[in-house]
């Protein structure tokens, strides 16, 4: 058998970095972006008040107390959006808002909670620090300052400051088209009436929306039975980076995709792991493909260990990490393989994180319906019998 990291190692040798593309900031929360991007402009791009009140020179208020006010005529007001109408000189203050330029002449502002206003005249009662409640240009970011970088999955926060710096548009890697194919005459759509040895097609949805989590375009190749030749013919018609097949890959007397695929360019070889022992992979006209077990949990895992693998590595995206944690429940473990168990992880930032598994039914690869209570996967090693309580467990939490 194979070893769970050489078989990962594989699935990404597959597959390159996808091509770049340019995409108007609003169309671009998920993506990946493809290159370094920097500021075009400064932020903030003037000089401006952090406060609504007034702008003063701090040098005229230097002498100012409660016993003896100091007053400014207002020669004026500055407003976000325009330009100060009038320049701050000696014995004289400009009205000011919130993110509105900073007069010429203007050091300082000075809150309006803290003001009198008599008519023309404005009473301050105290010195203020010279730059106080300053909004500096640029110093947030200035022109060439690094913005994003490279591999950053893109959420609100970033694009946001994209704009800030003047970016209208980012580069980013394009979307793998990921084909999943999926495979057995027992299936039906899900809601449809069941017949005799019928079961739902669970796989078909949960590949839809895996492959779109993790960031690629999902193309549904078709749910085609148990027919190789209709297999053989779905993989060669796909254009596509990766085609996922789901099903016939074991050693059962109609296993399609492993009858279609055998001398076409897939190594069907067993990897050390449960769920999904049964794993196809190699290239099949020059498309990847990487064909998994039938079974839905098996499914999930190898999407998340294999699959998610493949798509990040197009995208540029790092894999996540492993994190330690504390089983408060345990388990018992294949020997010889190593173990992918759907967990529950809890965290309350008191301590360590604690795992428990998501069914009472171990991890067997039929159990689709406590799958969504589980919210990570546990690996444990090939040569671990049980998980007791109080064990350490390294656990991921779920990228699709």
């Amino acid at each position: 058998m194979r070893s769970l990291d050489d078989h990962i190692a594989l699935v990404v040798g597959l597959v390159g970095p996808a091509l770049s593309q340019s995409v108007p900031i609003d169309r671009a929360l998920g993506r990946v972006a493809a290159a370094d991007h920097v500021a075009v402009s400064a932020s903030p791009v003037f000089d401006n008040s952090a406060m609504d009140g007034y702008a003063v020179r701090a040098a005229d208020l230097e002498a100012a107390s409660d016993e003896a006010p100091v007053s400014l005529v207002v020669a004026g007001e500055s407003r976000a959006g325009a330009l100060a109408s009038t320049a701050v000189l000696p014995g004289r203050c400009v009205r000011i808002m919130t993110g509105a330029p900073l007069p010429e002449g203007a050091d300082a502002v000075v809150a309006q909670e803290v003001v009198v206003r008599d008519g023309d005249l404005a009473l301050f009662v105290a010195p203020t620090r010279f730059g106080s409640h300053i909004r500096r240009a640029g110093e947030d970011l200035r022109p060439g300052d690094l913005v994003i970088a490279t591999g950053t999955q893109l959420g609100p926060r970033h694009l946001a400051a994209a704009a800030a710096s003047g970016l209208a548009a980012l580069e980013v890697a394009a979307r793998p088209r990921v084909g999943f194919l999926v495979t057995g005459d027992e299936l039906v759509a899900p809601g449809a009436a069941l017949g005799g040895g019928q079961i739902h097609d669970s796989n078909g949805a949960y590949l839809r929306a895996a492959v779109a989590a993790l960031g690629a375009e999902p193309v549904d190749l078709g749910r085609v039975g148990d027919d190789p030749a209709t297999v053989l013919a779905a993989v060669h018609s796909a254009h596509v980076d990766l085609i996922v097949t789901t099903g016939g890959a074991s050693v059962g007397d109609h296993d399609p995709v492993k009858a279609a695929l055998t001398d076409k360019g897939i190594d069907f070889t067993p990897v050390a792991m449960q769920p999904g022992k049964p794993q196809g992979v190699g290239r099949v006209g020059g498309t990847a493909v990487v064909c998994l077990p039938g079974n839905p949990v098996a499914v999930a895992v190898c999407v998340e260990l294999f699959v998610g693998a493949a798509v990040r590595a197009m995208l540029g995206v790092p894999e996540p990490s492993w994190h330690a944690g504390v089983a408060v429940q345990g388990w018992r473990c294949p020997p010889g393989r190593e173990q992918l168990m759907p967990v529950i992880v809890d965290a309350d930032g008191n301590g360590p994180a604690t795992v428990r598994p998501a069914t009472s039914g171990g991890s067997g690869s039929h159990l689709a319906g406590r799958l969504a209570t589980a919210t990570a996967l546990a690996r444990v090693g090939a040569d671990v019998a049980a998980i007791e309580t109080g064990d350490t467990v390294l656990f991921r939490r779920f990228t699709a």
